[in-house]
């Protein structure tokens, strides 16, 4: 299997055909830039470009905004793209392969040339001429009975699908700390086995094996790391000291001592 470098050629290209509200574009904008999407297309916006009310939307995607280009038609927009695909629901008699986001990814990332994706007015969709321009339809997966995404719910499908495949930023693992050595689990359990045995826990004696096979089992699935065990023997030192000689004095002598 061939696979093309991360470039900005290799990065499906985003086009909104006759889109209408600006807010919508600037939400297209954000969801793009969450997935490493930057070059966006706009056919025929009915408010024109640029418009005002798409940046607020954005949030902070206004690279993908300055960079927007904007299109007469649709066959302009799409001219120098090798690979493109409309989003629809609809067939619209117009017999082509199917895919869902996740497998036009996969076809996005192993092809070669230039890949778009198309998505159209937010009330009624991509029209018949436009969906006959592309090699493939994308369709999502959705319940039957209610099969209602808004723009940037459908490019956000799209574009997280693509991004699986890509080297962008994952939440390191760097402050997950690793597992303590056996060593340290093993003396936490003992202080734990010793604090209990003090308690008179283990009762009947002929159960104790038993017993702390079960707890050991429970005290082990968790992977503690350093910082857990010693809170841990923390906290189990801190129940199994010597009860403090408050501890033993009646409440008429506790609230004695309190109003003095």
């Amino acid at each position: 299997m061939l696979l093309k470098t991360n470039s900005l050629m290799d990065k499906p290209i985003i086009i909104l055909v006759r889109p209408q509200l600006g807010e919508n574009i600037g939400k297209v904008a954000r969801a793009m830039l969450n997935f490493g999407l930057t070059e966006l297309r706009i056919v025929e916006p009915r408010d024109g470009w640029p418009n005002p009310s798409a940046g607020p939307s954005a949030a902070g995607a206004d690279i993908v905004l300055e960079k927007a280009k904007v299109y007469d038609d649709l066959a302009s927009a799409v001219a120098d793209c090798h690979h493109i695909y409309a989003t629809t629901v609809r067939k619209r008699g117009v017999t082509k392969p199917v895919v869902t986001p996740a497998q036009a990814a996969q076809e996005i990332q192993e092809s070669q040339g230039r890949s778009a994706i198309l998505f159209g007015p937010e009330r009624s969709g991509l029209e018949s001429d436009d969906v006959t321009v592309a090699k493939s339809i994308i369709t999502v997966p959705i319940n039957p009975e209610f099969g209602s995404l808004n723009l940037a719910q459908a490019v956000i499908l799209c574009a997280y699908e693509w991004s699986k495949s890509q080297d962008l930023a994952i939440p390191s693992k760097t402050d997950i700390l690793p597992p303590a050595p056996q060593n340290e689990l093993d003396g936490m359990i003992a202080q734990l086995y010793a604090a209990l045995d003090k308690k008179g826990y283990f009762y009947p004696a002929e159960r104790t094996g038993a017993t702390q096979r079960t707890l050991r089992n429970i005290l082990t699935k968790p992977a503690w790391n350093e910082l857990e065990i010693r809170t841990l023997r923390g906290v189990i030192h801190t129940l199994d000291k010597e009860a403090h000689p408050r501890d033993n004095l009646s409440q008429k002598d506790d609230k004695k001592l309190q109003d003095e």
